[in-house]
Formats: C-alpha cells, sequence, structure tokens
C-alpha cells in the first residue's frame, strides 16, 4: 500500500477551525480569543476555502454567529479543547483514496484533559466519510511537519517525552512514523518553545515549506529567550542536509512577567492563503513578510493571535485541513 501524509500546502477541500468557549481556559481573554479566531475563520473563508468553523453549544454558536460571515459553516460538535490540529483527525492518502489516523490522546502528557478530546477526531473523519484507523501510541499532529517526500521533522522534547509514550525507543517511534503516516526519514530537533504547553510542539518552532526545504526562526533582539532553541535547531537541520529560511521571532513576549511561547511559525497554510500569527511587538511586519516570500503562490496575511495565545496555541494549532485528492 501507498501512504502519504501530505504537506500543509497540498490542496485543501475545507479547513475545521475550533471556536473558544471555555472561560477558565481563557480567563479575561476568551472574548478576545474568540474574536481573533473568527477573524481567522473569515480570512480563510474570504480567500474562497471552505470553512467548518467547530461551536461547543447553542450559546456559542450565537456567538460565532456573530462573528463570521455567511461564508463560514457552524458546525456543533462536542470538544473540549480547540486545538484540533492535536485532537483532530490525522488525513493520509493512501492508493487514491482519503483515509484517517487516530493515534491515542493523553491530553498533552495529562496536563489538559477535557471532555470530548479524546473523541472528536474520529467524530469528524467518520462524519466526513473517511475510513478511521485507531493506533497504539500517544501522538498529536502539531508535533510533526512534514515536507511530502516521506521526511518529517518533531522534536525529541516531545515525541521522547515520558508522558507520552515511555515504553517505547526512539528507534520504536521512528518505525512507527513509517508504518502509520509513510515517513521514511525523521529530522529530530531537540527542545521546542519555552513554556509551550505541548511540550515542545514543532509547529511552534520549525514549518517545511517545500520539499527539503526547512523555515526556521531567527532571534529577534538581544533578550530574545529562545535564541539557544533556535540555534540547536538550526545546527541540527544544515547537519541533516536541509536548506534553510529564516523568519525572524517575535523576540522576549512576556504576560505577567511569564516568557509566552509566541511565534510566527504558528501560521496556517490554506489553498489560497497563509494566516500569520502576530502579538502586538516590533518585529510583527518583518515576521508576516518573512513568511509571505516562502509562499509566492499565496496571499499572506497577519492577524492578532495574543488573546489565542493566553489559551496556550495559535492559528496553526486550532486548525486541521481536509486535504484534496488532487496533486500537488
Amino acid at each position: 500500500m501507498s501512504l502519504r501524509f501530505p504537506p500543509e500546502w497540498h490542496p485543501q477541500d475545507w479547513i475545521w477551525i475550533g471556536f473558544p468557549h471555555d472561560p477558565v481556559e481563557w480567563p479575561g481573554f476568551l472574548a478576545a480569543a474568540q474574536e481573533q479566531i473568527a477573524a481567522f475563520a473569515n480570512a480563510v473563508a474570504d480567500s474562497g476555502q471552505q470553512v467548518r468553523l467547530l461551536v461547543r453549544d447553542e450559546a456559542n454558536e450565537a456567538r460565532a454567529r456573530a462573528l463570521v460571515g455567511s461564508g463560514v459553516c457552524l458546525e456543533r460538535r462536542r470538544y473540549g479543547d480547540v486545538w484540533l490540529r492535536d485532537t483532530g483527525p490525522l488525513v493520509l492518502i493512501a492508493d487514491g483514496t482519503r483515509r484517517a489516523l487516530r493515534c491515542r490522546f493523553n491530553g498533552w502528557g495529562g496536563k489538559y484533559e477535557m471532555d470530548g478530546d479524546q473523541t472528536i477526531g474520529e467524530e469528524l473523519a467518520r462524519d466526513a466519510g473517511l475510513a478511521v484507523a485507531a493506533s497504539d501510541w500517544i501522538l498529536e499532529g502539531g508535533a510533526v511537519d512534514t515536507d511530502g517526500t516521506g521526511l518529517v521533522a518533531t522534536t525529541e522534547q516531545c515525541l521522547l517525552n515520558p508522558n507520552r509514550n515511555p515504553q517505547l525507543s526512539r528507534a520504536d517511534i521512528e518505525a512507527r512514523l513509517a508504518r502509520d503516516l509513510g515517513f521514511a526519514r525523521v529530522l529530530w530537533l531537540g527542545d521546542g518553545l519555552i513554556n509551550d504547553h505541548t511540550d515542545g510542539h514543532v509547529d511552534n518552532l520549525a514549518r517545511f515549506v517545500a520539499p527539503g526545504v526547512l523555515a526556521l526562526p531567527q532571534a529577534s533582539g538581544s533578550d530574545d529567550p529562545n535564541a539557544a532553541i533556535y540555534a540547536d535547531a538550526r545546527a541540527r537541520a544544515e547537519s541533516f542536509g536541509l536548506s534553510l529560511r529564516d523568519v525572524p521571532s517575535p523576540g522576549r513576549v512576556e504576560t505577567d512577567g511569564q516568557i509566552e511561547p509566541a511565534s510566527y511559525m504558528n501560521f496556517a497554510i490554506t489553498s489560497r492563503l497563509v494566516v500569520v500569527p502576530t502579538f502586538g511587538t516590533r518585529y510583527d511586519g518583518d515576521g508576516v513578510a518573512a513568511v509571505a516570500a516562502l509562499f509566492p503562490d499565496r496571499d499572506t496575511i497577519g492577524l492578532p493571535a495574543d488573546a489565542v495565545l493566553a489559551g496556550g496555541g495559535g492559528f496553526h494549532c486550532a486548525s486541521q485541513q481536509m486535504p484534496a485528492l488532487a496533486a500537488d
């Protein structure tokens, strides 16, 4: 069987996006997070791509409807966190058909266990008419990023973390990446960003933008807290033989003295548009411009995402695409 996990720039039939609903997860930020996710959904819909925005209940459906245009389809679903990159289905193409993979999920190492997160991925896949295969190990979608050639990037901090699969060795995990997702080569990066709730998901650190081409952050400002992490990732990627592209980081972003895992790398690639999270720093313009240069075939926009980040993620984290059966 020919198994392929398409890269995110592969044509998409639609994108699922999660709508924030839990005031405990966004204390003091829920309304703003809803507005920022709605702006993300509207931008993708305005580009001509179908958007399926998940809402938790009647009250949140009404709130979402007041914020989004008619081009955004609302689906009432039972889910906890909005991070569909991790809880949604991973859609692969096998022998000319689409199928979904659902690995086990334990709330990012047991830290955030919420009602509906164990089941939403299979529910979305089955309602989309996909056969669903269940796997025997824990994996979140944001922990892997592929260039579509069988190469995947991930981090040791996440995939080798004892709070995920303590019984599996590095070789065991590589074997499962090959078996379940068709990945023949693995680029192991080290740590993810400081204070990343996900234990260092790669989609906040490094993203493939073309076959064999990896985008990485460059430290911004002398006090960038992730400078050493960026340098380590760059050294590993260079040693692996990849072509690298630079994207400035947002620099030091803090809330009440705590470093936030702010990253322009958490951009969402859709069929016609790339959406980059921004954080109100002086590097936002340069960050969006650098990402735009990586995707000359698409429009690129920056949208505020500081309130979304207050809940632990960004636009890429909150979305999951349905790849089309078309060629790249």
